[in-house]
């Protein structure tokens, strides 16, 4: 008999604190989803190449990574708490600048802003994930993670429409096929207003995370402090690479991350290549982001009677499957398929996250925290590899055949080998539970 069943996901007396983390899952959904779009209305508002846009994308990404260490060692000293309201401070902070970006009307001013705002988000991931795994029986952590998690793809699904709605569909200069040709006045007006489309969701942004801080200063909310000595920073780290569960659960997280951005940023592209426009195929990556969010919730009940590892090795294998018919199936078939990795998508991240980290003392999980929250470093370096298999044949996406597929459907390769890492590490996991 499963004894998940008998025991309470989330102890009564942590609801309240349990509810107020779980909020923080959505806001930084919504910072990635809302940021993403940006890199296309930054290149066309202030007129630069894809390489200089390409810098919004370097800043977020960058962001975590120089931060999730330095998060986890401040987490150490202090605690959770402490570690989410400086983390909430510094998402405020970063959103907030592009007010001023926005009156400077100067690039690295809002690659600066979003720098900060990842800063921030670096805590919050290396805080939230060990203190929502903390907050009840070791037992039913992973299923408290994945529950926690599943506002995540709700704050995504906002940020896509909030992007979408609000700014894209909102730019002037998109109203001009050679923005760049008019005359040096108009195209100043046109940016400046521009900016200032830009700017808004970012600053309101930065007001509610403010009332959000506001809400956990007043609130009480376990410590969760260390007991006894504390062991030094260089046998931890020792340590944890030693810890095959933990090390390889990095690197599967890396894999992950990059499955996870190409399936989603090399949407549009594929639908290109099948003579679908962009405007429709945010509908699908709208679609992509629904069923994450379905995902999520399923896959959150299957933990109450399928072990983490199994059920993330079965989610992992029908992520690889999708992706073999998105590369090799015909028109529509394919691009079905891309949508529907999304749902397999879904419990990875934090299955992952739950196993790489159980078993660790607090102290090496505070530390191994950051390890996995610098692992999101893959959603920015596989896209690239990705981006160049595109560009093999030239700028288009069709330009020449691979193994009997255009160089677009042939990039989707890379996913597929991401889910098979993720499966070794999985079923790895599972035959250790067995010996």
């Amino acid at each position: 008999m499963n004894t998940n069943l008998k025991i309470a996901v989330v102890d009564k007396k942590l609801i309240v604190p349990f509810i107020l983390v779980t909020s923080l899952f959505a806001l930084w959904g919504f910072a990635n989803a809302v940021t993403d779009p940006m890199v296309q209305a930054f290149k066309k508002v202030l007129e630069l190449s894809n390489s200089q846009a390409a810098w919004v994308q370097m800043a977020f990404y960058g962001g975590y990574f120089c931060m999730a260490l330095p998060a986890a060692l401040f987490v150490r000293k202090y605690t959770y708490k402490h570690g989410i309201i400086l983390g909430l401070s510094l998402y405020a902070l970063g959103a907030l600048l592009f007010y001023p970006a926005a009156v400077r009307q100067e690039f690295w001013f809002f690659c600066l802003g979003l720098y900060v705002l990842t800063f921030g988000l670096a805590f919050l991931e290396t805080t939230a994930n060990p203190y929502i795994l903390a907050m009840g029986h070791p037992k039913t952590a992973i299923q408290r993670l994945n529950f926690a998690q599943a506002f995540n793809p709700v704050g995504l699904v906002l940020g896509l429409l909030v992007a979408k709605f609000f700014v894209l569909d909102q730019l002037q200069s998109d109203d001009y096929e050679n923005f760049a040709a008019l005359d040096h006045g108009k195209k100043a007006l046109i940016r400046s207003s521009d900016l200032l489309v830009i700017r808004d969701p970012y600053v309101i942004l930065g007001l509610i995370v403010i009332a959000v801080l506001v809400v956990i200063l007043m609130s009480k909310m376990p410590q969760a402090k260390d007991s006894g000595g504390r062991v030094s920073l260089r046998k931890t780290f020792t340590a944890l690479l030693k810890n095959r569960r933990y090390s390889y659960g990095v690197f599967s997280l890396v894999m992950y991350m990059g499955a996870q951005i190409m399936c989603w940023t090399y949407i549009y592209q594929y639908a290109e290549g099948i003579g679908i426009e962009a405007s429709i195929a945010a509908n699908y990556q709208l679609l992509a982001f629904i069923l994450f969010t379905i995902g999520r919730i399923i896959g959150t009940y299957l933990l109450k009677f399928i072990n983490s590892t199994r059920l993330l090795v079965y989610f992992a294998f029908a992520g690889l499957i999708c992706a073999l018919i998105t590369v090799f199936g015909a028109g529509v078939l394919g691009l079905y398929a891309l949508v529907s990795i999304s749902f397999f998508l879904s419990i990875m991240f934090p299955t992952i996250y739950g196993i790489a980290l159980d078993g660790l003392e607090e102290e090496k999980a505070k530390i191994g925290a950051a390890g996995l929250v610098m692992a999101i470093v893959g959603g920015a370096l596989l896209p690239q590899f990705q981006g160049m298999i595109i560009d093999l044949g030239g700028v288009g996406v069709d330009d020449i055949k691979i193994l009997g597929v255009s160089e677009v459907k042939f990039s989707f390769l890379l996913p597929v080998i991401c889910f098979l890492v993720v499966i070794i590490y999985g079923w790895n996991m599972v035959k250790k539970a067995r010996s």
